[in-house]
């Protein structure tokens, strides 16, 4: 009897499987944000990951669907160490802070707006849809703690939600830079003091 063939780019069926497709995400990943999306191809991402294009396309139809699956678990992450950060026991203002260090420290080097903005013109109208709901989850776990501290009468009453995204604008207000590449403050540390300070002042402290 013949042996059953793989589809064609499958990987050998071991407990590698797995990891080689979240391989290929993370340096996809790096490749995405370092040269932008237009320039990486899959099969940039194939030499990268040192396996075939037929690998990539076995896990992946399209570059948008590797593009969005990508961003879509970085945003996760994201997620996942912003929740981290607040809910550590100690004042809001410390902890916003230390999210927004995190951030400029993580994100120094990629003007975030334009990567987005770029990428979005060649992907559908379904995977700019799912990485809008990726990143109003990140929204809502900010969301869910200035509420609590509006309700414990540590920070005004207002809109939280609101709260939340204008925080996240301050945060890529932080990734500005000039023509020459120079950003607003150039100390990171010293950087982030103002944004949280401009921040809370809008608050009403």
């Amino acid at each position: 009897m013949a042996q059953k063939q793989r589809p064609l780019g499958r990987p050998p069926q071991n407990k590698n499987t797995k990891s080689t497709k979240d391989k290929i995400v993370e340096i996809a990943t790096k490749l995405f944000l370092s040269k932008g999306y237009q320039i990486i191809s899959m099969e940039d991402v194939a030499k990268e990951c040192d396996v075939t294009k037929a690998t990539v396309y076995y896990y992946y139809a399209t570059k948008a669907d590797l593009f969005t699956d990508a961003m879509i678990q970085m945003m996760a992450r994201i997620r996942e160490n912003m929740h981290k950060l607040l809910s550590i026991n100690k004042p809001l203002k410390e902890r916003l802070l230390d999210v927004v260090k995190v951030h400029l420290t993580a994100t120094m080097n990629i003007d975030i707006k334009s990567f987005m903005r770029d990428a979005k013109i060649s992907l559908s109208d379904d995977h700019v849809k799912q990485m809008q709901q990726a990143e109003d989850k990140m929204y809502e776990v900010l969301d869910q703690v200035i509420h609590k501290a509006m309700q414990e009468d540590e920070i005004p009453k207002g809109h939280s939600l609101l709260s939340a995204h204008a925080f996240v604008a301050l945060l890529y207000v932080g990734n500005y830079k000039d023509v020459n590449q120079k950003p607003l403050i150039e100390n990171i540390d010293e950087l982030a003091v103002k944004i949280v300070d401009f921040y809370w002042n809008g608050l009403g402290h």
